[in-house]
């Protein structure tokens, strides 16, 4: 099977590096790609994949049987749409779908219709309403562009003043049209699980549960990043917590999309909330997350190319996903200055030390080749996985796999599944 792969991320490396284990594969092409892909296959550099024309273009010059779509961008874009309709496979939602993870406003509407547990919100165009519902509501306070701000359109405080100035940041243009609408909701007290979905629109197949690290900062202080660090598997979660999601959560919202005619086929990620009053849902992505797939995808025990292909054709087998026994926690080196503004053209040594190291993967998420070798180009740089019998052992390989890189000022932090 040929394959074209979209995204250059840590989370596209590593579903390159799970695609290229399957003995169906016959092509891997990744676009833009980073040097981890080029491993696997030809990488289609300085390419925009958020061009639906472009992208389907490019599929069918290479005679690709299923095109996969890592970020969201190229979701809410419309790319899938186009190649729908040149009839070439594709796991990810359409437009209409993507907007799960594109407009959170969308995914309020969809909520409230499902009947789906989530935090009480409300939507603002206008400033000075915006502003002054903050005023009367208690904190923390919890204010969200409605579009894809990269992982860093999201403010959560219990300063009312931040909160505020935060709102006006959004409608005022800092985040372009992603935050010409702002939705401000309740704060969910309780930890936070990642539970993603494969589905073709009927059934769904749940992958094992993660638990990421958002803040910049050891013990959960600092801005808001993409997410610097993940863990799983994840102990002492409801026994029937996975179930329950599929059962409560996913297939309401698909219930919704088909009626309003919108078959979505690919990932969805919930983010759930377990609060006092029981699970809610805190967003929707409509894809895998990053990083939590690089410590997911290295616990799956079954052939990947064949589930994406058959979500992607509308033939998902209802049959459990199987899991290795052992943990993965992830470890994302990130480049001085992220998350506003990371410094990039930095060289970076050990990455094949660190890759030696038993039980360790190194995904690259921020790099560039170049003839002098590898440089940072991104705010997240690379994902430094460890793998085990357990989270402590999994967590110390790890750990000792990132001391042996070298990026001048680089920042991870250090208590990722303590």
């Amino acid at each position: 099977m040929r394959v074209l792969l979209l995204g250059s991320g840590g989370r596209e490396h590593t579903i390159g590096w799970k695609l290229a284990q399957s003995p169906d594969l016959d092509l891997l092409i990744s676009a833009p790609g980073n040097p981890g892909l080029a491993d696997f296959g030809p990488i289609v550099t300085g390419f925009d994949i958020n061009d639906p024309e472009a992208v389907t273009a490019l599929a069918i010059a290479n005679r690709v049987d299923l095109v996969v779509v890592g970020p969201e961008a190229p979701l809410a874009a419309g790319v899938v749409d186009s190649l729908i309709a040149a009839r070439i496979r594709t796991c990810g939602p359409g437009r209409e779908g993507a907007q799960l993870e594109s407009s959170k406003a969308y995914a309020k509407h969809v909520m409230g219709r499902a009947g789906i547990p989530t935090a009480p919100a409300h939507t603002f165009t206008d400033v000075t309403a915006a502003i002054d519902h903050l005023a009367t509501a208690p904190g923390p306070y919890v204010v969200k562009a409605d579009g894809l701000a990269a992982g860093k359109g999201v403010l959560v405080t219990q300063d009312l003043i931040a909160a505020q100035s935060w709102a006006r940041l959004c409608l005022e243009g800092h985040f372009g049209d992603a935050g010409s609408t702002v939705v401000v909701e309740d704060y969910l007290h309780g930890p936070e699980v990642s539970i993603f979905v494969l589905t073709d629109g009927v059934t769904a197949l749940p992958l094992a549960p993660a638990r990421d690290y958002k803040r910049l900062q050891d013990g959960d202080n600092g801005p808001n990043t993409g997410g610097m660090g993940t863990f799983s598997p994840l102990a002492g979660l409801p026994p029937d917590l996975v179930d329950w999601t599929v059962q409560s959560i996913v297939h309401p919202v698909l219930d919704v999309l088909r009626e309003d005619s919108i078959t979505y086929r690919g990932f969805i990620y919930v983010g759930l909330v377990l609060t006092d009053e029981g699970p809610k849902v805190l967003e929707f992505n409509s894809r895998l997350g990053d990083p939590e797939t690089q410590v997911v995808l290295p616990r799956l025990d079954d052939d990947l190319l064949g589930l994406l292909a058959a979500a992607a054709s509308g033939e998902l087998h209802g049959k459990p996903l199987s899991w290795l026994p052992d943990a993965a926690v992830d470890v994302v080196i990130a480049a001085e200055g992220y998350p506003e503004r990371p410094e990039t053209g930095r060289p970076i040594l050990g990455i094949d030390r660190a890759a030696a190291h038993p039980n360790a993967l190194v995904f690259h998420a921020g790099t560039e080749r170049t003839a002098q070798g590898i440089i940072s180009r991104g705010g997240r740089v690379l994902n430094v996985v460890g793998t085990g019998p357990d989270i402590p052992s999994a967590r110390q390989t790890a750990y000792d796999a990132v001391a042996e890189i070298e990026l001048e000022g680089m920042h991870h932090r250090t208590d990722i599944a303590l």
